[in-house]
């Protein structure tokens, strides 16, 4: 409807972001219209290379600040991206597969999320094309949730930041690389 509900704040050191680039440590603060900090994600530093699979991406969430009620982590997979959705506990409950080639040529690029077995879709992540001139001249992105009928409120925090992570991992342009193509990298 237009209205803005959160805004979120990237804090990261100039270091890590001129050495590190898209893989940079970092936090982010999901802040309601008032200013109140109501979600915290914390991404580590980690490898992005599919040759590494003992050092994945991951994203804690936290909410309030200080109290984690979950995490997002990488599944390693040669050809296709997948990621875990945890609870505090780190057990698994849902899923985030996407697609081998991420081409944005006129189209969305849609994450499916699923539940363990990976039977069937229950939500979506959907990296929305935003034109041309957008998607060619800029590093902004718009991006689509649809969360599962009965999925809580920690683990609707949880699939947000799976979003975050996705289009840092995906979708941010490093200095001196065009945007990721593949999972491999």
């Amino acid at each position: 409807m237009g209205q803005r509900i959160f805004t979120a704040q990237e804090r990261s050191s100039v270091c890590a972001r001129w050495f590190c680039g898209s893989s940079r440590p970092l936090t982010l603060q999901v802040c309601d219209p008032s200013g109140r900090e109501i979600i915290h994600f914390r991404r580590p530093l980690k490898c992005t290379s599919c040759c590494f699979p003992c050092c994945l991406q991951e994203m804690e969430v936290q909410s309030p600040p200080g109290n984690t009620i979950g995490y997002v982590t990488q599944t390693w997979h040669p050809f296709v991206p997948k990621y875990s959705l945890l609870t505090e506990t780190r057990e698994p409950v849902l899923k985030v597969v996407g697609p081998c080639l991420m081409s944005s040529c006129c189209g969305d690029i849609n994450f499916q999320v699923k539940p363990l077995c990976e039977s069937r879709s229950v939500g979506l992540i959907s990296k929305q094309w935003g034109g041309l001139p957008k998607e060619i001249f800029t590093d902004a992105d718009n991006f689509g949730i649809q969360f599962p009928k009965d999925l809580g409120v920690k683990m609707k925090a949880v699939l947000l930041g799976a979003c975050f992570l996705l289009d840092y991992v995906f979708f941010e342009r490093s200095r001196s690389k065009t945007e990721r193509q593949t999972v491999i990298s």
